[in-house]
């Protein structure tokens, strides 16, 4: 039985995974309105720091100690480059392929590393192996992508053949 924290940790990040289309719809129109989508990036960015910093300092959080970090595996670097990645690519694909066809794909994309990571252990994670049941869910994933790209792609066959 999941308990009410369990649960409450769910809902956080169904409403964290329900922002993400508006992220990538908000910074599609803020790249044609600034003249290229990687100044949206930048603009983006800068959003998310103008916003931390004042928590950090209203939760007095201590300096970070980069020599620390810097004794860490090389892969924690790695969260930045996939931010950029992220916003650059919902940019310029989502206002081509529409909300639900760049989020389905991108859920399809997090579940399938999300699986390899846990199933190695990789990154600080607990070995979870894959099992049939966890596969399965990801071919569910893969099957809704491959759904929602033919019902988008049926009108326009059906107005090319017109």
């Amino acid at each position: 039985m999941p308990t009410l924290s369990s649960l409450l940790m769910l809902a956080t990040a169904i409403f964290a995974g329900a922002v993400v289309p508006l992220q990538a719809g908000a910074n599609a129109n803020l790249g044609r309105l600034l003249g290229h989508p990687l100044w949206a990036t930048v603009v983006s960015l800068g959003v998310s720091l103008a916003l931390i910093l004042p928590m950090l300092i209203a939760l007095r959080a201590p300096l970070p100690s980069l020599a620390t970090a810097f004794k860490g595996p090389w892969w924690i670097w790695i969260g930045g480059a996939a931010g950029v990645i992220y916003i650059t690519a919902a940019l310029l694909l989502a206002p081509k392929l529409g909300a639900a066809s760049f989020i389905v794909a991108v859920i399809a994309g997090q579940m399938a590393v999300s699986l390899l990571i846990d199933h190695f252990g990789l990154m600080g994670f607990p070995a979870k192996p894959v099992n049939a049941a966890r596969l399965t869910g990801l071919l569910f994933i893969v099957g809704g992508m491959v759904i929602t790209q033919i019902a988008n792609v049926a009108p326009a066959l059906a107005n090319a053949t017109r």
